[in-house]
């Protein structure tokens, strides 16, 4: 019964991978007048010309198709790719200050040129990948300038961990959010998440000493200073001290966080962090149980300080639901989980996929209707989650 579970789970994300969201993406997001990719795409499927492009989804852009080259060798992915990483190096590093920008014009010229961490996080990510499936070394050695400029700009010294984000010249802003609806503190869950995700991709292709301490210290400060000691969810927002400024529960990243925390401790390599990390994400994605839905889907969070739960099933979460209870089921053998993975992708086939012009919808709203109002491409909205969920699924069923 199981061998027949993840076979078929195995079978339905390649379909979706190769038949939807590749070519969605290759087809309807390029930008053969101004280069690269259309910056959005509405939720009802019209191309907003002339939107900005984003760093964070350019990077992801590029990360998605070097990975689905890696693992399927298609010459149509690479192309993709390559037309990705030339359109970054071309219009998103600074060469002046270094790093990259947050936003460009529709055109290619600089809009935003922030260097908010979360997202040369990203770039690191996107060209260890690229390296990867090609050997490319101008690209490692990117990654590797990056990683330095992070270490030496954002990391505190004093008190442990990242700050957010730096003026073009990486002096410290005052306005340190991500998007509007965050809070605006100096160190939050979310950038020290994909700061660990990126350097675990870069430590597969360099073995640095130093590296290999900041991944560690990383893990720890999950460990130490993230997960609720109590609750085993995440707390999501800090200031410099580290004493917790949010109240919110976040579903999607509790589930993220528990299988890309076990894997950068895995790839350190150390049998007795490994296990510690192993019991802790168990621990985790039981938390996270608590936001799935009798249909296999994921709400997006709750406000524990009025009890509120937004019920609303945003896209991404719905794609981690189904590798974090899949990675659960490979930690624990226990097939309650495989069976939970299962009817994760069960309602995305049934409720996100659109059928008709590709991709998946946003969200779907509290009264099981689809929210329009989201993009289907867009600064946020890119192949990662949806594809970074099938490449794992089909790596680990094989």
């Amino acid at each position: 019964m199981n061998e027949e579970i993840k076979l078929q789970l195995a079978k339905d994300v390649h379909s979706e991978l190769v038949q939807d969201i590749l070519p969605f993406w290759m087809q309807k997001m390029t930008d053969h007048e101004n280069g690269g990719f259309y910056g959005q795409m509405d939720g009802n499927d019209r191309i907003i010309s002339d939107a900005p492009k984003g760093g964070i989804m350019n990077a992801r852009i590029l990360w998605i198709f070097a990975a689905a080259y890696r693992t399927l060798k298609k010459q149509e992915y690479l192309e993709t790719a390559i037309r990705a990483k030339e359109y970054i190096f071309k219009h998103f590093f600074d060469s002046n200050s270094g790093g990259t920008y947050w936003s460009l014009d529709y055109k290619g010229e600089p809009l935003d040129t922030k260097k908010q961490i979360y997202s040369q996080a990203f770039f690191i990510y996107a060209l260890s990948e690229y390296f990867l499936a090609t050997g490319d070394e101008k690209c490692k050695n990117e990654a590797i300038n990056l990683f330095r400029l992070i270490e030496k700009h954002s990391f505190d010294k004093a008190l442990n961990g990242y700050f957010e984000a730096y003026s073009n010249d990486w002096q410290l802003l005052t306005d340190l959010r991500l998007s509007a609806k965050d809070a605006n503190e100096k160190k939050t869950m979310n950038t020290h998440l994909h700061i660990l995700e990126a350097y675990t991709n870069l430590y597969r292709i360099w073995k640095d000493e130093t590296l290999a301490f900041q991944l560690r210290n990383l893990v720890n400060i999950f460990v130490d200073k993230i997960v609720d000691s109590h609750s085993s969810h995440l707390n999501l927002f800090f200031d410099e001290n580290w004493e917790c400024k949010s109240t919110i529960t976040s579903y999607g990243h509790d589930i993220e966080s528990s299988w890309l925390l076990y894997g950068a401790a895995l790839e350190l390599g150390d049998s007795v962090l490994t296990e510690k990390v192993r019991k802790i994400c168990l621990r985790i994605i039981d938390a996270a149980e608590e936001g799935l839905q009798p249909d296999g889907s994921l709400i997006y969070e709750k406000e524990n300080a009025t009890g509120h739960s937004d019920f609303e099933r945003h896209w991404w979460p719905q794609a981690e639901a189904v590798v974090g209870f899949y990675n659960a089921y490979e930690l624990s053998g226990d097939n309650k989980h495989l069976l939970k993975a299962s009817k994760s992708y069960s309602y995305i086939q049934s409720n996100l996929i659109d059928p008709v012009n590709g991709e998946w919808y946003w969200s779907i709203l509290s009264n099981g209707s689809v929210n329009r109002n989201g993009d289907k491409a867009g600064f946020w909205k890119c192949p990662y989650h949806n594809g970074r969920m099938c490449l794992e699924i089909m790596k680990r069923i094989g």
